[in-house]
C-alpha cells in the first residue's frame, strides 16, 4: 500500500504546509536524501501547542503535540516532493522536547511523531532517532522535529 493511500485509509487529511518563519526553506534535497527543517505543533487555526512538557503538559499531551508535528512534517514533505509515495524510508529523526529539567520521558513524547511515520510508511517509517530535552524552543512550542528521508529519483 502506498503512503498516499494509507493516509486515505487512516482518514488523515494533511494540513496546509507551514511556511518557514525565518530565513530558511522547508527542506533541501541532496541526491536521494531530503533534509527537512524543524517543524512544530502548529494547529489549523495557526496557533501552536506551547509549554514545557512535564510542567505545563503531561507526557500524553506531549505525545499528541509530537503527532501534530508529524502531520505538519508530512505536509511539508509532500510540498517538497509532490507525493509522499516518493519517500523510500525515514533515515533519521531528531525530536526536541521543550521539557521541564526534571522530565524523563522524552522518547515517549517523540513516539507521537514516530508512531505516525510507521502508520503511514510501514517499517520504512522507522529510522534512526534521537529524543532530547531542550531548555526552550522557538515561541515556547512544546515539540520540534527535524528529519532526513531517502527519496526515489
Amino acid at each position: 500500500m502506498t503512503a498516499e493511500s494509507k493516509l486515505t485509509e487512516l482518514g488523515i487529511t494533511l494540513p496546509q504546509p507551514p511556511s518557514p518563519v525565518g530565513n530558511y526553506v522547508g527542506g533541501v534535497r541532496v541526491g536521494n536524501l531530503l533534509f527537512m527543517s524543524g517543524c512544530g505543533p502548529r494547529k489549523p487555526d495557526n496557533t501552536s501547542i506551547t509549554g514545557k512538557v512535564g510542567r505545563d503538559l503531561d507526557t500524553d499531551e506531549g505525545y499528541d503535540a509530537a503527532r501534530l508535528v508529524g502531520l505538519n512534517m508530512l505536509a511539508n514533505v509532500k510540498d517538497q516532493l509532490g507525493s509522499l509515495d516518493k519517500v523510500k524510508r525515514v533515515v533519521k529523526v531528531l525530536g526536541m522536547v521543550n521539557a521541564d529539567p526534571e522530565f524523563k520521558e522524552h522518547p515517549k513524547v517523540i513516539n507521537g511523531f514516530s508512531d505516525l511515520m510507521v502508520e503511514v510508511f510501514g517499517d520504512t517509517g522507522r529510522g534512526g532517532r534521537s529524543a532530547v530535552g531542550m531548555g526552550s524552543l522557538p515561541g515556547q512550542i512544546a515539540v520540534e522535529v527535524e528529519m532526513i528521508l531517502e527519496v526515489a529519483d
